[in-house]
C-alpha cells in the first residue's frame, strides 16, 4: 500500500497558487462583466480601457507576478543563479507592470491631480516606487560583479525584509482600493449591497488576504527542500 505525504510548504505553495487562480479569476470577471462600473465622468471608450486596464495590471501584473517571483526560491529546481535569474526576471516584469498600471490612471481628461487625492493613491505611488528602488538595489547588490560577498550577506536581510514589506504594502493597497471602489458604486446607488458584483469584489479581498497570508509564511519557513511527493511503503 503505497501513502503519499507532502511537507507543509508544498501543501501551502498549492494553497497560495489556488489563492492566486482565484483572485485571477475574480478580478478579471470583475473588470470584464461588469465594465459600467468603471465607466468614467466622460465615459469615451479610450477613458474605459483604461479604468479597465487598472485593477487587471495592479492586481495580475503586479501582485500575482510579484508574489510568484518571492515563491521562486522555494519551488525552482537548479542552482542559485537560475532562482535568482527568474525571481530578477518576474520582479521586473512586476514592476513594468505596476508602472504602466499607475500610467492609466493619469491618462484621464481628468488630469493627474484628480487622481491623486486618495489614501489608496498615495500608498500605490509609494509602493511603485519602493518596489523599483528594491529591484535596482537588489540588481546592483546580487548580479554587479564588483561587489564582495560579505556585502551581498550584509544587503541580504534588509533585501528580504524590506521585499516582503513592500509586498505587504502592495496588498493593503489593493485592499484600499477595492474599498473605495465599492464604498463609492454603493454609495452612488449603481450597486446593491447585496449583490453579485459587491460579492466579487468582497471575494477579491479576501482572496489577496489569503494569498498574502500564503506567500509571506512560505517566504519565511525554515528553508528545505520541497519534495514533490514522499512515498512510503508498507506491507
Amino acid at each position: 500500500m503505497a501513502i503519499i505525504s507532502f511537507s507543509p510548504i508544498y501543501l501551502l505553495l498549492l494553497f497560495a497558487r489556488f489563492s492566486a487562480f482565484t483572485v485571477a479569476f475574480l478580478v478579471i470577471t470583475w473588470a470584464l462583466h461588469f465594465k459600467t462600473s468603471f465607466l468614467p465622468h466622460t465615459q469615451s471608450q479610450e477613458d474605459l480601457i483604461y479604468s479597465v486596464l487598472h485593477p487587471l495590471l495592479m492586481v495580475i501584473g503586479f501582485i500575482l507576478i510579484s508574489g510568484e517571483a518571492i515563491l521562486v526560491h522555494r519551488w525552482l529546481p537548479g542552482s542559485r543563479n537560475l532562482k535568482k535569474s527568474v525571481h530578477l526576471c518576474l520582479q521586473g516584469l512586476a514592476l513594468a507592470c505596476g508602472v504602466f498600471g499607475i500610467w492609466t490612471k493619469f491618462q484621464g481628461q481628468d488630469g493627474v491631480v484628480a487622481n491623486f487625492y486618495s489614501l489608496h493613491s498615495w500608498m500605490g505611488l509609494i509602493c511603485v516606487s519602493m518596489f523599483g528602488a528594491q529591484w535596482l538595489v537588489g540588481f546592483l547588490s546580487f548580479w554587479h560583479k564588483g561587489e564582495v560577498r560579505t556585502t551581498r550577506v550584509r544587503v541580504l536581510p534588509w533585501h528580504v525584509f524590506l521585499g516582503l514589506y513592500t509586498y505587504g504594502l502592495a496588498l493593503v493597497t489593493a485592499e484600499t482600493g477595492l474599498l473605495e471602489k465599492l464604498t463609492f458604486l454603493q454609495t452612488k446607488g449603481n450597486i446593491l449591497k447585496r449583490s453579485t458584483e459587491s460579492a466579487i469584489v468582497n471575494g477579491l479581498g479576501l482572496g489577496l488576504a489569503l494569498l498574502g497570508g500564503a506567500v509571506i509564511l512560505v517566504a519565511v519557513s525554515p528553508k528545505h527542500q520541497i519534495p514533490k511527493s514522499k512515498i512510503m511503503y508498507s506491507k
